[in-house]
């Protein structure tokens, strides 16, 4: 892509969906120095009428996508929008030529996902996945001191989404419907296997998984737990429950030949010799479900970054692409009652 074409040289940013999440990242994209909101649009034209009053934005505000992609001022689109029509948006813009971030998931069904990467790759635009945990502190963290080997080889890893999603939500229409929704895994649960992929650094082979739905409530199993086999020889387990009596926690435990972390505190002698218990690093953990804590400035300062460096992103869709996968191949475990399932995905 050429330069921006907005005048003052920022990067014009297009915000399609003017919901809960499209909101936080609004406030992220306002801090960036080289971009600049030059439309909000949302399918309740008033929705994003309101959505840029709130912010105080000198934009257009369109219910009309095509509008947004025809539009030669905007250099990347944002999409906030539901999550069952996130890779079509996302393919669209991409064919447009647009840069585009797509919040998770990034699609509903193998076909989706293939889709999108494929179409991103094709046009040669920048693309980032809305995994915005690889920017929680508590994450880096924890990735820095896999990098330096403070636990040596990790022969096991677990990474947990538990956060009880009621009937009052906000989107509980979308989110409870097999056909808006898609899963428990897809809908959040993939946070915690993209963040399992990221931190390793290593690739599922073998999943094996069971659910249930106690309540009823959810179109698809609301609590699943997975058993992992990664290439590399090392195992572990990730789950997903979104119908419990539980306070929001995203747990992140990684055992090695040489040490243990458990969130942010550290087992390791190799690092730490006098250590006689565990050591606490402080740092941010991702505690909350509230997008407002979400480290989205990092994630959009990363994006605009590989735009105007022309790079690639460690969280571009060819990779959210594996980590979908993985959620999918969960899935089909799932619905095969609990047999293994082998990635990379084929045919049902």
């Amino acid at each position: 892509m050429e330069n921006p074409a907005v005048t003052d040289n920022k990067l014009g940013i297009a915000i399609h969906g003017a919901g809960w999440v499209g909101r936080a990242h609004a406030a992220s994209w306002q801090k960036n120095p080289h971009a600049r909101i030059v439309s909000v649009s949302d399918v309740d034209r008033q929705r994003a009428q309101r959505f840029a009053a709130e912010f105080h934005l000198d934009c257009d505000v369109r219910d009309d996508y095509q509008q947004v992609l025809d539009d030669p001022r905007v250099d990347a689109v944002d999409v906030t929008s539901p999550s069952h029509v996130h890779a079509a948006q996302g393919i669209a813009a991409a064919r447009a030529g647009k840069h585009v971030l797509v919040e998770k998931p990034i699609g509903l069904s193998l076909d989706e996902n293939r889709a999108l990467r494929d179409a991103v790759a094709e046009a040669k635009v920048k693309s980032v996945a809305g995994f915005v945990l690889r920017w929680n502190p508590a994450a880096e963290t924890i990735k820095s001191l896999l990098s330096g080997g403070a636990i040596g080889r990790p022969v096991y890893a677990e990474v947990d989404y538990w956060h009880r999603m009621r009937p009052a939500h906000h989107a509980w229409q979308l989110h409870s419907r097999k056909r808006t929704g898609g899963s428990a895994m897809l809908l959040v649960g993939c946070h915690a296997v993209d963040t399992l992929r990221w931190l390793t650094g290593d690739e599922v082979v073998e999943v094996t998984a069971i659910g249930n739905n106690e309540r009823g409530l959810f179109e698809y199993p609301a609590n699943v737990v997975a058993v992992l086999r990664f290439r590399s020889g090392m195992i572990g387990k990730t789950s997903v429950l979104l119908d419990c009596e539980v306070p929001y926690q995203f747990n992140m435990d990684l055992a090695g030949t040489e040490g243990t972390i458990r969130d942010n505190r550290l087992w390791s002698k190799r690092l730490l010799p006098g250590q006689t218990g565990w050591t606490t690093i402080p740092t941010i953990l991702p505690d909350s479900g509230d997008v407002t804590h979400h480290p989205f400035d990092g994630e959009i300062n990363h994006f605009v970054d590989c735009i105007l460096q022309d790079r690639e992103s460690h969280c571009n869709m060819a990779d959210a692409f594996r980590s979908h996968e993985v959620c999918l191949a969960i899935d089909r475990s799932l619905e095969q009652g609990g047999r293994s399932v082998t990635l990379p995905l084929g045919e049902p």
